[in-house]
């Protein structure tokens, strides 16, 4: 349920920063889209999840 959780927050929080903090060039991984962003959320929301 933890790893669930992780990845719903890690998701949600990273498709904002990436809604909000968008790179004109394109060329910051984390910010470019929201899409992207919320992948890496989830990713780093996930790892979090399993460490615990």
């Amino acid at each position: 349920m933890k790893i669930v959780i992780g990845v719903a927050v890690g998701a949600l929080l990273g498709g904002i920063m990436g809604y909000f903090g968008k790179c004109s060039t394109g060329m910051c991984p984390l910010t470019s889209t929201p899409i992207r962003g919320a992948l890496y959320g989830a990713l780093l929301g996930s790892l979090f999840g399993l460490a615990q």
